[in-house]
C-alpha cells in the first residue's frame, strides 16, 4: 500500500507541472469508433524504455497476432518494482480498443477480477493513434511518446511518457 500512496503523490506532483491536455482526445459517447486494423498501429510493437514518476519505465509490445497486440509495463523506482500493467490493443470487428489492468509489485490486481480499463478508438492518423484519453505518437523508428490523462482528487492532467527503443 505504501507504493500505491507514493505513486499517487508522484502522479499528482507531475500532473501539476504537466502541459495542458493538447495531445489526448476524449471519446464521445453515442459516436462510433473509426475503422482501423492492427496493421495501422503495428509500429507500436517493440521494447521501449523511458523515465517517469522518479524511476525507469519499460513497455514491451508484441506485434499483431491473433487479433491483438499485447503489452507489459513496469515502473521501477529505487531499484524496486512499484507497479505493473498488462493489456493490449484488440481488433474488434472493424475497429480497435485499448485495454489494460494494473497490478501491484506483488502482482495483486488493482481492478476487480473481471474489470479492465477500456479506451475506445477516437481517431487514427499516420503517426498518431488516439484512444479515449490515451495517445500513441510515433516520433521515428526508435522513439515514441505516449500521452495519458491521469485523474487525481477530481483533477485530470495529461502526462507525457517518452520512450526509446531498446
Amino acid at each position: 500500500m505504501k507504493h500505491t500512496t507514493t505513486l499517487f503523490v508522484i502522479l499528482f506532483s507531475i500532473a501539476i507541472h504537466s502541459l495542458a491536455q493538447e495531445n489526448t482526445l476524449k471519446f464521445t459517447e453515442g459516436t462510433k469508433s473509426p475503422s482501423a486494423t492492427l496493421q495501422d498501429v503495428s509500429w507500436i510493437s517493440g521494447s521501449w524504455k523511458g523515465e517517469a514518476f522518479g524511476g525507469i519505465t519499460e513497455e514491451i509490445w508484441s506485434p499483431p497476432l491473433g487479433d491483438s497486440m499485447m503489452f507489459a509495463y513496469k515502473l521501477v523506482a529505487d531499484n524496486k518494482v512499484v507497479f505493473y500493467e498488462l493489456g493490449g490493443i484488440r481488433q474488434i470487428d472493424d475497429t480497435l480498443i485499448f485495454q489494460l489492468k494494473h497490478f501491484g509489485n506483488d502482482f495483486k490486481g488493482w481492478e476487480e477480477k473481471d474489470e479492465t480499463i477500456d479506451a475506445k478508438l477516437v481517431k487514427i492518423e499516420k503517426n498518431r493513434v488516439y484512444f479515449d484519453q490515451f495517445t500513441f505518437e510515433k516520433i521515428n523508428e526508435n522513439e515514441i511518446n505516449i500521452y495519458v490523462i491521469v485523474e487525481d482528487n477530481g483533477k485530470s492532467e495529461e502526462i507525457k511518457f517518452n520512450y526509446k527503443r531498446e
